[in-house]
């Protein structure tokens, strides 16, 4: 096959700031299906070709732990680890992703994994996940946002239009996580005190009347934290409207909105009214919400809305070809935004998306990925599938969770 970057009928967009964010070096530990591997990419798209069941998407899914989060698969931290993987005391190990980076103010060096803490009176492994950056530990992971942007696509996405709305908010978040780093921490701040205002008004023994200052202190907080988080999805859904307003190439067009309680607020009124509104709900449902458990109303209701454009069909409403392309407009929006404010595409992590595409969209999609320069892991069982590509991608094999270069 011809280089696409050569016979593709769909021009480019001209990003003004090249992309400079790669994996250079990742390593895993103990890490699902691998004890230990070893890759050393460069700037170049990866290609991750292999049998299923091989550990492709294991290798997406270690950097998707780079960024804040429970990676690509929700996963908890226990079930990352590789069966087996001991310390040989039969206590579990933990596991580790260890990551070399280059970004635009410079390489980083990042790792994050599993630590096992001492077992609670209940026999059970207390864990936490630990984070250090250029080998200094850090608070959190939120701190990952500020140095890493990584979106992915994988197949259970395919129905991300269909389903409840959770998938969908945390889709968006990510795409927030990349122009808004401090998000993550306004998101972590306003669950926890949405746990704890649920755990307390649970306690119906103890009545909420006894805790009414604990209450009233995480409602305000999460008054305040709800709209920051709120207001940060409306910022970002605006931009990315605009820039997938238009089709690219073959890609229809995408219409987004967020729609949510918090969200019209914020457009009626300033944020300070919004925030008095919310902190009025939550102590008016308290009785409401002490019986069906959570929240009544709040950000974590809100959902994205996405409708095809030029059709001016919801996305649920369009075929499954259809909706696919919608998911990729509207990463690869999100990826020129970044690529333009903050000087660096983010990582793209498509599993298994090139095979299901037909050869114009799959040419238009790795067309754009080599403009902006983006580090895009892919994986198929088909390194045809690739072909357009030629030699602007690193190749890997992967066979029994074993990696060769190609």
């Amino acid at each position: 096959m011809l280089d696409a970057r050569q016979t593709s009928p769909y021009p480019a967009p001209v990003v003004d700031t090249p992309a400079a964010l790669a994996v250079t070096r990742l390593t895993l530990t103990r890490f699902r299906g691998y004890d230990s591997a070893r890759l050393e990419p460069d700037h170049r798209p990866v290609v991750l070709t292999g049998p299923n069941g091989a550990g492709k998407t294991n290798l997406l899914e270690a950097v998707s732990f780079l960024a804040p989060g429970r990676g690509l698969r929700g996963a908890k931290l226990s079930e990352v680890e590789r069966i087996g993987g001991s310390a040989g005391n039969g206590t579990s190990a933990g596991w580790a992703v260890a990551a070399v980076l280059d970004t635009p103010t410079g390489p980083v060096e990042i790792g994050t994994g599993r630590e096992i803490g001492p077992q609670a009176a209940s026999g059970a492994e207390r864990d936490r996940r630990v984070v250090r950056v250029d080998g200094h530990p850090a608070k959190g992971q939120t701190v990952l946002a500020e140095h890493v942007a990584v979106v992915w696509l994988t197949p259970q996405m395919d129905r991300l239009f269909l389903e409840g709305s959770s998938g969908r908010r945390r889709f968006l978040d990510r795409l927030v996580f990349g122009f808004d780093p401090a998000h993550a921490g306004r998101l972590s701040r306003y669950e926890h005190a949405l746990r704890e205002r649920a755990r307390l008004l649970r306690e119906g023994h103890r009545g909420w009347n006894g805790d009414e200052g604990w209450l009233s202190g995480l409602e305000d907080q999460m008054a305040t934290t709800g709209v920051a988080v709120a207001a940060a999805r409306r910022d970002v859904v605006q931009r990315l409207r605009a820039a997938c307003g238009r089709a690219v190439g073959p890609f229809p067009g995408a219409d987004l909105t967020v729609q949510g309680t918090v969200e019209r607020w914020l457009d009626d009124g300033p944020a300070l009214a919004a925030e008095d509104a919310l902190r009025r709900s939550l102590r008016d449902s308290r009785r409401a919400d002490s019986d069906g458990g959570g929240a009544t109303l709040g950000p974590h209701k809100s959902d994205l809305a996405v409708r095809h454009a030029q059709k001016d069909v919801a996305a649920a409403l369009c075929s499954t070809g259809e909706q696919k392309a919608l998911l990729i407009a509207i990463m690869l929006a999100n990826a020129r935004l970044l690529a333009a404010e903050r000087g660096a595409a983010p990582l793209l992590l498509l599993d298994e998306v090139a095979a299901h595409l037909d050869p114009q969209r799959r040419e238009a999609l790795f067309d754009e990925i080599l403009a902006l320069g983006a580090q895009a892991w892919m994986t198929g069982t088909d390194d045809s599938v690739f072909g357009p590509l030629g030699g602007a991608a690193k190749r890997f094999h992967i066979e029994d969770a074993t990696v060769t270069p190609a």
